[in-house]
């Protein structure tokens, strides 16, 4: 266990190095604040604004600073904005997480449960409902969809909102704004779960200790949950944890199609306006959360399946 969190901390660390590295290959963030027409700011002004910065001092100088300030809490402050960036990441931190959380719940409770029974009841209606439901959803673009479902539901029908977050209005009202982006979000890697929780399930259906288990007499339904599924567990548990950071890091394309106010929609804004603090703040948040859901995901095999022992 520690082996792996000192490993992580080394990944945490090498995505410092490359994030700080990407934002400073970029145009100059100083040209944010020369004007394209008309008369700029002078030199002597533009000397202040990068010591402001601190982008007069050397790139090692620099990383050093910024890391010993990421140290202390401190992000540094939004280049538009004017905001800190933990201020700002922490305000749309809350959307993110209920948009990708409700995402992961809706495609696990219906990914796990429809994977067991189309590998139990194989060639059966339930095998091929899921086998169909999984074809679709990884043969659908996420773009393709989300767009017909804005038509449809939104625009055509009427019966979903076509964007934003509903904040203080009530249960009901906020359930119908994420209805869309959810279904949209989930219905890819509900996809993919689904076909790696049948397989896996159908290895160890088919296995020795199974049959075995079968001739002792052994109840179905405990085969099934007690000795099948848990073993059948550790390649679902890995994608499950990938699922769930790719849900709350990967919902750019999302919440900008539904406008919803994210940490996805943040981050494209920084890329656009060259923000480097902002953006070097969502990128590293977004990399952690990698880093502790594999490293979750990781220790929680040992639980999971009994031969696994981290000696």
């Amino acid at each position: 266990m520690v082996r792996r969190i000192v490993f992580s901390l080394f990944t945490l660390w090498g995505i410092t190095v490359v994030v700080f590295v990407l934002s400073r290959l970029g145009p100059d963030p100083i040209l944010l604040f020369v004007p394209e027409e008309g008369y700029g700011p002078t030199p002597e002004t533009l000397a202040l604004i990068r010591k402001k910065w601190g982008l007069d001092r050397p790139l090692p100088v620099q990383y050093v600073v910024w890391v010993g300030q990421m140290f202390k809490g401190d992000f540094g402050t939004s280049i538009q904005g004017g905001q800190p960036v933990t201020t700002m990441i922490g305000r749309t931190t809350g959307a993110t997480l209920q948009l990708g959380l409700t995402a992961w719940i809706v495609s696990t409770a219906i990914a796990i449960p429809l994977g067991i029974m189309s590998a139990v009841k194989r060639a059966s209606l339930w095998d091929y409902v899921g086998r169909t439901i999984a074809l679709i959803g990884q043969a659908t673009p996420s773009f393709w969809l989300a767009l017909v479902a804005i038509y449809v539901f939104a625009v055509y029908l009427g019966w979903l909102p076509v964007a934003g977050r509903a904040v203080g209005e009530g249960f009901a009202t906020e359930a119908r704004h994420l209805v869309l982006p959810v279904v949209v979000l989930a219905l890819e890697p509900l996809a993919g779960y689904l076909r790696l929780t049948r397989s896996s399930m159908l290895e160890i259906l088919d296995s020795e200790y199974i049959k075995l288990a079968r001739a002792k007499g052994v109840g179905r339904w405990q085969i099934i949950g007690k000795h099948a599924f848990r073993n059948a567990l550790i390649q679902p548990l890995t994608v499950s944890a990938l699922v769930l950071a790719s849900f709350i890091t990967g919902v750019l394309f999302i919440e900008q199609v539904f406008a919803y106010p994210g940490l996805g929609r943040l981050a494209v804004g920084a890329t656009w306006n060259n923000d480097f603090p902002l953006l070097a703040g969502t990128v590293l948040f977004f990399g952690a959360i990698y880093i502790v859901l594999n490293l979750a995901a990781d220790l929680l095999y040992a639980f999971v399946d009994p031969r696994i022992r981290y000696t």
